[in-house]
């Protein structure tokens, strides 16, 4: 039998953010996942192997193999920094159903995963988005963020070097800023993808009612948010396995005793039950940790798969 290849030129068209989300807030009221990751470090050029797997009885297994090259970006031309594949195995006999683009699910995954966070825990009546970051991640958020959030008045965009920030401003029809604390300050929602490895979005910038949305750091040794944000937000994750001792956004502080385990309030197993207490009122700030684990791969990958062969 062969096995299929779903490429992202076949079924793209057909996704839409709302459904992506809504398959990861579904496949979190299934059995709780069985994960498993390995990373490859060269530190000479910060380059990543990351292979991941994840098994939920009844949805399914997947293993994604993604390299991650920040330096790609700088080659002339430049090509994605970010390659790779999922392997979908169905779970009554283990067999394999199809091998996913890589880049297709990581986009939709990534982005998926940071709005349904923002539609549990940010304001309904927020309204000023500030995206920070100007990469492929950054522009599939503005898209999703328009998605879920229609009643958005204002995207505005920062990134370290602002002519790629006008740039994306220019292709999705928003406002390049320049002065990061007066962006934070104005923001009902921060969402931040950037490859930080030192914390530059600042606890005193942050404004009451705000809900930050960090996805740049992805492993030890990475942050965007300083010690001061960490404390003074109710912090949330979309999964304690994969983040609070791997990620160093959560890994760095709690080691240094800014904050402890015990303050990251609920991850999406938690958040998906009704009784769980997330935004307590307007003037709370919320943080959420988007750390991509292997289970959120599966849960997208299914949902892609079952788009792709008409179901």
């Amino acid at each position: 039998m062969s096995i299929p290849f779903v490429d992202r030129n076949e079924v793209e068209d057909q996704l839409r953010w709302t459904s992506i989300a809504d398959a990861i807030f579904d496949g979190h009221k299934r059995s709780k996942a069985r994960l498993g990751d390995l990373f490859l470090n060269r530190e000479e050029d910060n380059s990543t192997m990351l292979n991941r797997a994840a098994w939920i009885d009844d949805l399914g297994l997947a293993m994604k193999a993604v390299t991650v090259y920040p330096k790609n970006a700088q080659r002339e031309p430049a090509i994605p920094t970010i390659h790779g594949v999922v392997i979908l195995f169905d779970d009554e006999a283990g067999q394999v159903k199809a091998l996913i683009d890589g880049a297709l699910v990581t986009k939709w995954k990534t982005a998926a995963d940071s709005v349904l966070g923002a539609r549990l825990l940010a304001r309904k009546t927020s309204r000023n988005l500030l995206v920070v970051g100007s990469g492929v991640v950054a522009e599939s958020l503005v898209d999703a963020y328009r998605e879920i959030f229609p009643d958005l008045e204002r995207i505005q965009i920062w990134s370290r070097t602002h002519a790629n920030a006008q740039e994306l401003a220019e292709k999705k029809q928003c406002e390049a800023v320049e002065d990061l604390a007066v962006a934070v300050g104005k923001a009902d929602i921060v969402t931040s993808a950037t490859m930080a490895r030192e914390p530059f979005i600042k606890g005193e910038w942050a404004k009451p009612g705000t809900h930050f949305d960090l996805i740049g750091a992805f492993k030890d040794g990475m942050r965007e948010a300083d010690d001061a944000l960490m404390q003074k937000a109710k912090l949330f994750v979309d999964s304690r396995e994969t983040t609070i001792d791997h990620i160093g956004e959560l890994k760095d502080p709690i080691a240094r005793g800014v904050i402890s385990a015990a303050d990251v309030l609920a991850d999406y197993y938690d958040m998906v039950q009704p009784d769980c207490t997330l935004r307590a009122g307007d003037d709370d700030i919320t943080l959420f940790k988007n750390g991509g684990g292997a289970h959120l791969d599966l849960m997208v990958a299914n949902a892609i798969y079952d788009i792709w062969a008409g179901k």
